[in-house]
């Protein structure tokens, strides 16, 4: 998944932001992000299963294991978990609820809204769309010049459109969605040549 967002795609992604930008009243930024959390706690639970399962394992099992070493033992079981949930999405949303995914790509896009200089914007035109991989959700975060200028009705389906992507994350299925809402921001808020281009067209994007 995260393979699919390399430079080629962040090539075309500022070619559609840019597009964007050319009919509308309105700066868009893309975000996409590894991950938005830390998920530590899934590492240390899947490392405390492992180590469980060890002793479990060493405790009933037909063979003789040394008791000096099984504390050892169990101990490198734990930090082997932790390492294997480190590296694995799966795992991670696995481990870990909705609720918290949730919580953490909402604060990942708060905190990007204000980062990227969007929220600064004197014009209250701009625009962040968020996708963060491994929680699997995409925020969508305007500002107040263009949710005054959308339809309610029009705005809804257009981010509906756009968080279903996250669901099975693809550059190609991002651009789509992005370009279905450049049509109804071009409708509403078409360009008038006096906005200038304070926003660095390319998608940030960070995987790591």
């Amino acid at each position: 998944m995260k393979a699919k967002f390399d430079q080629a795609a962040s090539e075309a992604i500022a070619r559609a932001v840019g597009e964007i930008e050319k009919n509308a009243d309105a700066e868009v930024v893309i975000v996409v992000r590894g991950r938005s959390g830390s998920y530590r706690q899934a590492d240390y639970l899947f490392g405390l299963v492992i180590a469980f399962l060890g002793l479990l394992f060493v405790l009933f099992s037909p063979f003789d294991f040394h008791t000096y070493w099984v504390p050892f033992d169990v101990a490198a079981l734990f930090l082997l978990g932790v390492f294997i949930s480190s590296r694995s999405d799966f795992l991670r949303r696995l481990l870990t609820s909705e609720k918290v995914r949730q919580a953490a790509a909402r604060t990942g896009a708060a905190g990007m809204f204000y980062e990227a200089g969007i929220a600064n914007k004197h014009a209250e035109d701009g625009l962040l769309i968020y996708l963060s991989l491994l929680e699997r959700r995409l925020e969508v975060i305007a500002d107040r010049g263009i949710l005054k200028a959308v339809p309610a009705l029009k705005w809804n389906h257009a981010v509906f459109a756009l968080k279903q992507v996250a669901r099975k994350p693809e550059p190609d299925k991002l651009m789509g969605a992005v370009r279905d809402l450049g049509t109804a921001l071009a409708e509403s808020l078409p360009a008038t040549g006096e906005n200038p281009n304070e926003l660095a067209d390319g998608p940030r994007i960070e995987l790591k």
